[in-house]
């Protein structure tokens, strides 16, 4: 039996007569009372003259444009300017149609002021109506008597949103920073979404002309009258950023003032708009990472790097790492040919392939190859089988603490991995090789970074064998989010209660996020010419505790009273800072004004080899200490820890 109730929808759970109908009905009762008043007001009545066909055409032309302009399919609720200029110009059309035939019906009076006179109040009248409809269901779930008034209002129309004054306690009230085209679109989409528990209670701007103003009847503020005190009266409980365009001194200037304020920040960005069938239900963030480093997203792909990639067979070696996944996500974008996704650990690139045929489907060809760099015979197969033009190198050990007590492992992985890698991309004739480097490679103080440093030696090798591959090396500091970063172990660290730990309140190190990392591999490949050691100019270092202490607060915490912080001592092979550069002095532009270039002699074949003979040599050996002092012979530059961090603890006195 079909129980289906004709012109009926649901809203929020309960059956309604459909609003459009009702509307319809509401604006022919309207034109109804415009004519009866028309009919009174004038002389009509008494001279018995009345303009029967007038208010026929006028009538019909009305309720033509109106459907025309479907403005019946028109969801007012969320109606905007648009919405009503569609409005006044469908009974504009209306109003001069009715006027042209009126002056082909046989009357003694001109009718086109009555027409003017019954066109104009009935729009008059559907404008007002609409915009109360749409105020009413906007502040549906506002507190208080505003909002009770709202709903008894949208009760006569059948919408009934069962909202009540538990509601109202449970809302939660925030100041918004920023009151231009993203903040007011913030405030409105609040204030409309009934399901949200966000209540906008102030603006925040510096704009003079704003100030002592009110938008959505919310008031605007300098950020000098935000004060604690202000704070408790209006009971704000969170502070949203709603400024994209804030420079990275405004940004640390407002979060050192706001973060003492004991309210938590959030951030709401364009992007962060849901398409659903409510188009203004918006999601807010929590401040990330990323915003306490203060400094901006650097966005280096360009359409140059997109029309590389595109239509070529693209290999990525540790395809299912941090930096690898996210490599073969953006290459995804791409569209390449084929995407060959290289990686020891199955979990990681099964991961990774489910995710891009979900994402992109039948696009291009998703290929996963499972084996270690480590064996050449299986790296072969992999070549043979795909003949990549594009190598991208981003398999490797990188944990610091662990491949300090796995030298071995460390040295054979890292460096003769790379090198078998090498081989197959010259032996199978790859239009570029892009090596993935880091910051721990200048003047290394550990195995990790040594044996990464060997590898943009043997990279650079091979760029002069002429071969018609193109070499290249790309270096970065952390990146965040990834495997062994600092950032989740401190977040696991603050939800268990503390400590959080740190080696030495001393160290900093350079940051830049996983898209940033992997969009600066891709573009510096195509700028290279071959040998090319590629270094970003990643601005200033962020000291981890100024890190540790900053994430504590944006928790709700306070530091050393909530959640302590205790040092534990630089872990083997830690030293206090990073450096992203060996010779600064010997610096290479590019035109991208973040990229730079590194010059550097590269070894010959015979101090190649010479250095590859010891570090085999070693590893054949199994000794772990005979690995390490084999690779403070090949790799001049590695230092012991302790005599790089008293250098700098001398200098910083």
């Amino acid at each position: 039996m079909n129980n289906k109730e004709p012109e009926k929808n649901r809203v929020n759970g309960k059956n309604v007569i459909n609003i459009r109908w009702t509307l319809l009905f509401f604006d022919f009762l309207v034109f109804a009372a415009c004519t009866v008043a028309l009919y009174f007001l004038s002389d009509f009545g008494a001279k018995g003259s009345f303009p029967v066909w007038t208010v026929v055409i006028s009538v019909c032309f009305v309720f033509l444009f109106r459907f025309a302009f479907r403005i019946y399919s028109q969801i007012w609720r969320y109606g905007g300017v648009q919405s009503f200029l569609k409005l006044m110009l469908a009974d504009l059309l209306a109003c001069l149609c009715s006027i042209a035939v009126n002056l082909f019906i046989p009357d003694p009076r001109p009718r086109s002021a009555d027409v003017i006179a019954l066109i104009g109040i009935d729009l008059l009248f559907a404008i007002g109506a609409r915009m109360t409809y749409n105020y009413f269901y906007k502040h549906r779930a506002a507190n208080g008597a505003v909002g009770k008034v709202s709903r008894a209002v949208l009760r006569i129309f059948g919408i009934r949103e069962e909202i009540s004054d538990e509601h109202d306690r449970s809302t939660i009230n925030i100041a918004i920073v920023g009151a231009g085209n993203d903040g007011t679109a913030l405030a409105e989409a609040l204030i409309s979404d009934g399901t949200s528990a966000y209540r906008p209670k102030l603006f925040i701007d510096i704009k003079k002309e704003k100030i002592g103003r009110s938008i959505h009847d919310i008031n605007v503020i300098s950020e000098d009258q935000l004060t604690k005190e202000r704070i408790e009266a209006d009971e704000i409980s969170e502070i949203v950023f709603a400024v994209p365009e804030m420079s990275v001194e405004d940004k640390k200037a407002l979060f050192e003032k706001y973060k003492n304020y004991g309210c938590k920040l959030k951030v709401y960005e364009k992007s962060a708009l849901i398409a659903s069938e409510n188009p203004n239900r918006i999601r807010l963030r929590e401040f990330e990472i990323e915003d306490l480093l203060f400094r901006k997203n650097i966005s280096v792909t360009d359409d140059k790097t997109s029309s590389y990639y595109k239509d070529k067979v693209v290999l990525v070696t540790g395809g299912g790492g941090s930096i690898g996944s996210e490599l073969c996500r953006q290459i995804a974008m791409m569209k390449p040919r084929t995407l060959v996704i290289f990686d020891v650990y199955e979990n990681g690139a099964y991961d990774v392939q489910q995710e891009l045929l979900r994402a992109h489907g039948g696009e291009f060809e998703i290929k996963v190859e499972i084996a270690s760099v480590c064996n050449a015979g299986a790296l072969e197969k992999v070549f043979r089988a795909y003949q990549p033009q594009i190598v991208l190198h981003a398999a490797a050990h990188k944990h610091v603490p662990l491949m300090e007590k796995n030298c071995v492992e460390a040295v054979d992985n890292n460096v003769f991995g790379t090198y078998n890698v090498l081989k197959m991309t010259e032996k199978y004739k790859a239009e570029r090789f892009i090596m993935i480097s880091t910051d721990k490679a200048v003047n290394p103080t550990n195995v990790m970074g040594a044996t990464k440093r060997m590898c943009e030696m043997i990279t650079q090798y091979y760029s002069t064998r002429n071969n018609g591959t193109v070499y290249s090396a790309t270096r970065f500091g952390n990146v965040l989010g990834s495997a062994g970063s600092v950032i989740p172990l401190f977040k696991r660290q603050i939800a268990s209660g503390g400590p959080i730990t740190i080696t030495d309140k001393r160290i900093n190190r350079f940051f830049m996020t996983i898209p940033e990392a992997s969009q600066l591999v891709l573009q510096s490949g195509t700028l290279a010419k071959n040998g090319e050691l590629f270094v970003l100019d990643m601005g200033q270092p962020v000291k981890i505790l100024d890190l540790a202490e900053n994430m504590i607060k944006l928790s709700g915490y306070i530091p050393y009273k909530d959640i302590d912080i205790v040092e534990t001592g630089l872990r083997p092979g830690e030293k206090l800072y990073e450096e992203l550069l060996v010779k600064t002095e010997e610096l290479d532009k590019t035109e991208n004004s973040m990229i730079f270039i590194e010059r550097d002699a590269p070894l010959t074949e015979e101090q190649l080899n010479e250095k590859l003979s010891i570090l085999r040599d070693a590893v054949q050996s199994g000794d772990d200490e005979e690995a390490r002092h084999a690779l403070m012979q090949a790799v001049p530059t590695y230092k012991k820890p302790e005599e790089v961090n008293s250098k700098y603890t001398e200098v910083k006195q």
